[in-house]
């Protein structure tokens, strides 16, 4: 059992486990992360022209986000398998790298923020693969939960 207080990760010994959320009510939850790929001017520029040798760099992504946001049970303890009923990736290439954007909902008991974090750490780690060769010191930044909305702790916007 726990409070309002308590980290409800934790039984009674201080272990970790699942939570329980079967008496929490169905509803629609949504949940968008973000974050960046920075990149060498040169490897921006590559992008832009579509002159990646791996490919098409933000196709790859794209599919690979969808996929992480599947398959995050698998990849973060404790987290629940749900449901996905829609997985939205916006990618832009802007001056210094990737832009990613992720939108996850689901309706089910428990809210969606790991799945739209994990897709864009998957879309990130992804473009960074494809370009390693060309930029070496790519680097993934800034990945957090922007929004999220529904369930029993309501909505929530990043400031």
């Amino acid at each position: 059992m726990t409070t309002e207080n308590s980290f409800t990760h934790l039984d009674d010994k201080g272990q970790a486990h699942m939570v329980d959320v079967t008496d929490r009510d169905v509803s629609v939850r949504t949940a968008t992360a973000s974050g960046s790929v920075k990149l060498s001017h040169a490897v921006v520029a590559l992008l832009r022209e579509g002159g990646i040798p791996k490919g098409d760099v933000l196709a790859t992504a794209r599919i690979a986000a969808i996929m992480g946001a599947k398959r995050t049970p698998d990849l973060i303890p404790l987290c629940h398998p749900i449901a996905l009923h829609g997985v939205d990736v916006e990618l832009e290439i802007i001056e210094s790298g990737v832009s990613i954007r992720v939108s996850v909902r689901t309706a089910d008991r428990t809210g969606v923020e790991m799945e739209a974090l994990t897709a864009v750490s998957v879309a990130g780690l992804t473009v960074i693969d494809m370009v390693k060769a060309l930029d070496p010191g790519a680097s993934m930044c800034d990945v957090r939960v922007e929004a999220k909305s529904g369930g029993r702790n309501g909505d929530w916007v990043r400031d």
